[in-house]
């Protein structure tokens, strides 16, 4: 390791503890998310499970020395750290060891943190799976899946095998990716620690600045005059576990949470190629190469030249006027058209951006599985600058979630407009309707034509064949009352593929439906995908860009929506929560064909 957390020790030391083998801050923090992992597999309440993955972070990040603040009982001065959890981080310190921890592995099966990384493995399955075949990691479910055993288990059959074994494929050839969510707040730490008078500038770079879904890992771009004390600090982060290499340039360490982060120190002279190199992707940058070798430039990371001489560019906007081109956005750069067109002179202006925004769509509440009530979800849109919020709470088919059945659902409209009444936010009553397995809405033709706006979604029945799904979801567009598509293909970021389907059938029948199709914003959905909104783009299709928002929180993913839609080429003109509330409603209402 890096860093020690154990010197300068209290005189406090007991023998026993100098006879004990202490964990460093990085084994401490493992323990607590093993704790939080186990906890959520038994099905423990989502806010203990979060207290143990936020105490792991805490410690990750400690600055301080961990033993001090053991020894003076100080641990519960950390953010998100209470007297029980500061209990099991001594625990650990002291000993080794944590009882708690002991006691969550003991009731669990062995393996289950792994095996519950395959699709469709529930624990009750795992516990089945090891009860009846001693099954205790991926290697044994797989040769127990080949020699045809898990199909004598009860509760498993033949067509549950052969789906464990596309699943534990899937598991292997999985990249170690984290979400962009997460990828993002580790980045912005990282920013936060490195700010100092010595740096010029600093950017996020990479994946992570194009807004792609996942990230393999952080990269950064510093200017400034001197490299050696930007590199020193960054080592220096509180999360590093090693040095994986590094120069007078640059350094790649890894973090405790298994991801590598890079930093590029830069001059100011050459600090806009080296963005723009270091934003990429791969693709786009190598096509700028080109057309700069064609043009009688050389563009690398290190600058822009003509003849051997350096021409002197103060932004990335710089670089791209020289090569001919109007500028392109970070979101765009996939080598997916976007140099085409501007090189054809098409800009980028008028790409969508949050301030056009004038509603939160897609929002629930504590009628079904929100967090927060009408009049709570109504208040904070309005403090965020909204002119209205559409409020769209599951159909009584999404049991599951709390779906309102018609007298609640009436119950619920009421409760509306007593709001209405108290707020200048616009409310509009909606639903997130379930769309059936025959491509029907959830609730009768007489309570839809009621709603003010009406998202449909497909929640259940996930695992149709392609033929099956793309007959139910192009029946659903012929549906009368059938407006707003939501999380269109059904996709958990690194959870669960998009469900099979011809997209493109779908698209068309959309197009003549007068459909929209929903841009979630939800970090761990994203859907629909970039290039599936192109292709929706080219169809003359409208959108929405929605919050699904479960609690008041959630209305802050709105940056997420937007940006997966820029990444989609979508204009401000495209999106319909752009218009007035009058407009919206207008356009979406459920009653108009």
């Amino acid at each position: 390791m890096l860093h020690s957390d154990h010197t300068n020790k209290s005189n406090a030391d007991t023998g026993f503890r100098s006879c004990t083998k202490l964990l460093d801050k990085f084994e401490i923090a493992r323990s607590l998310r093993e704790i939080g992992m186990l906890l959520e597999l038994k099905g423990e309440n989502t806010f203990k499970v979060k207290a143990y993955h936020n105490g792991a972070e805490a410690i990750e990040n400690l600055a301080e020395d961990l033993g001090q603040l053991v020894d003076k009982r100080e641990l519960t001065t950390l953010r998100g750290i209470g007297d029980a959890l500061a209990a099991k981080i001594a625990e650990l310190y002291l000993t080794g060891r944590c009882d708690f921890l002991e006691r969550l592995r003991e009731e669990l099966p062995p393996g289950v943190i792994e095996l519950s990384q395959i699709p469709g493995l529930s624990t009750k399955k795992i516990q089945a799976l090891h009860s009846a075949l001693g099954i205790s990691s991926v290697g044994d479910l797989q040769q127990a899946c080949k020699a045809g055993l898990v199909s004598t288990v009860p509760g498993f059959g033949k067509k549950t095998e052969q789906n464990i074994l596309a699943g534990i494929q899937t598991y292997e050839n999985r990249e170690d990716r984290i979400l962009l969510v997460d990828a993002q707040e580790i980045a912005q730490r990282i920013k936060s620690f490195l700010n100092s008078d010595a740096l010029v500038d600093l950017e996020i770079a990479g994946s992570l600045r194009r807004w792609q879904e996942t990230a393999g890992n952080i990269n950064m771009v510093a200017s400034a005059i001197k490299a050696e004390p930007i590199l020193q600090a960054f080592e220096n982060f509180p999360s590093v576990t090693r040095i994986e290499q590094g120069n007078a340039e640059c350094a790649q360490v890894r973090l405790a949470s298994g991801l590598k982060a890079n930093l590029l120190v830069s001059s100011p002279q050459e600090w806009p190629t080296a963005l723009l190199a270091r934003t990429g992707s791969p693709a786009h940058f190598k096509r700028m190469c080109e057309l700069a070798a064609g043009k009688g430039f050389e563009l690398s990371e290190k600058g822009l030249f003509r003849q051997g001489k350096r021409v002197e560019v103060s932004s990335e906007e710089e670089i791209y006027s020289h090569l001919g081109l109007s500028y392109i956005p970070p979101e765009l750069r996939e080598d997916v058209g976007e140099i085409e067109q501007a090189s054809s002179g098409t800009t980028f202006d008028d790409l969508i951006e949050i301030g056009h925004l004038k509603g939160m769509v897609h929002c629930h509440t504590t009628y079904s599985d929100g967090r927060n009530t009408v009049e709570e979800m109504a208040v904070a849109a309005e403090k965020m600058g909204m002119s209205y919020i559409t409020i769209t709470d599951h159909s009584p088919a999404a049991h599951y979630a709390g779906g309102l059945e018609i007298d609640r659902l009436k119950r619920q409209w009421d409760e509306i407009a007593r709001v209405q009444e108290n707020v200048k936010i616009k409310i509009l009553r909606g639903t997130e309707s379930d769309i059936l397995e025959d491509g029907a809405l959830d609730y009768p033709d007489s309570i839809l034509e009621q709603f003010d706006v009406v998202i449909a979604s497909i929640h259940s029945r996930m695992k149709m064949d392609e033929d099956q799904m793309t007959n139910r979801l192009i029946s659903c567009m012929k549906q009368p009352h059938f407006k707003i598509w939501g999380h269109a293909l059904g996709r958990l970021v690194l959870r669960r593929e998009p469900v099979k389907c011809r997209v493109e059938e779908i698209l068309e029948a959309a197009a003549e439906s007068r459909a929209a199709i929903e841009v979630n914003g939800d970090p761990y959905r994203l859907d629909m995908e970039p290039r599936w909104l192109r292709a929706a783009r080219e169809r003359g299709l409208k959108f929405v860009i929605s919050v699904d928002a479960h609690s008041i929180g959630n209305l802050y993913n709105l940056p997420y929506g937007v940006h997966i839609a820029r990444r989609g080429f979508l204009r401000r003109s495209e999106v319909l929560n752009t218009l007035s509330a009058k407009d919206f409603a207008a356009y979406v209402n459920p009653s108009v064909g």
